[in-house]
């Protein structure tokens, strides 16, 4: 473990993670590619570290490449277990060994131009007390990422908690071809970063996995089968996901051709 200096508080002791592993299925050391001279991993470090919500930003992660690299750069991390399924998990071993936080946020490692200001925006759910889980959300005004399954939907109640996700469009829009549903409805897509009070973090990860988390491969819902509310709110700013080797290229084409400019 090598946790540096603390960042000056802002009365509630948030604690940034960013989970990060080698072993990705699609991508294979994803966390370690170049991105126009710094690595990914390098690069969500220092975009979250930004936050002005964040009291300590660390990376936490099983892999001694990865290590090596948050040394280079000067980064905070943590090593955890190699056996995690998934982010939240890894969230969880986290605050085991750095107690004292009141609330994670959990910052997606494959998201190099990530802004502070979601992650402040995120943070800002957790003024009410009463919020256990948070996350982002963003409207949709594309036909196409209505019905694209790799970007789940979720559909809010008056109060902005989430109701449910889902990779199918959510609602169905009854009297209305497919084509014309975004004229007919405000739809929102899910944007993956999340906040969690630590007991609630605690809590959802002793959960077995549920039958609509099993059928639509969404943690969240897990979440939300065993009676908790997750808060949204919306966000104006699009992420940048790095899932592949192909979407590596199209970024990097990007960043030359606006170099050039």
């Amino acid at each position: 473990m090598n946790i540096g200096k603390e960042k000056a508080s802002l009365g509630v002791e948030v604690l940034g993670i960013i989970p990060a592993r080698f072993a990705s299925t699609r991508f294979p050391g994803k966390p370690l590619v170049d991105i126009a001279g710094k690595s990914m991993i390098q690069r969500v470090y220092e975009q979250a570290s930004k936050a002005e919500s964040l009291s300590k930003v660390v990376i936490a992660t099983d892999d001694e490449r990865i290590v090596e690299e948050v040394k280079r750069f000067g980064g905070e991390y943590v090593i955890t277990s190699s056996s995690h399924q998934s982010g939240t998990d890894r969230c969880a071993e986290v605050i085991e060994q750095l107690p004292g936080f009141e609330i994670v946020i959990n910052i997606q490692g494959d998201e190099p131009f990530i802004e502070p200001a979601q992650i402040d925006l995120l943070t800002s759910c957790f003024t009410e007390e009463k919020v256990q889980l948070a996350t982002l959300i963003k409207s949709i005004e594309s036909q196409e990422s209505i019905y694209n399954p790799n970007s789940p939907k979720v559909v809010i109640d008056i109060n902005g908690r989430a109701m449910y996700f889902s990779r199918s469009p959510i609602p169905f829009i009854r009297n209305g071809e497919p084509g014309v549903w975004a004229e007919k409805h405000q739809f929102y897509k899910h944007i993956g970063i999340y906040g969690y009070r630590t007991e609630s973090l605690k809590e959802i990860t002793k959960l077995p996995p549920s039958s609509l988390e099993i059928a639509e491969s969404l943690e969240q819902l897990r979440w939300i089968e065993n009676g908790y509310y997750i808060q949204t709110k919306v966000t104006d700013l699009e992420t940048v996901a790095i899932d592949t080797p192909e979407d590596l290229k199209k970024l990097n084409k990007l960043l030359k051709a606006l170099k050039s400019e």
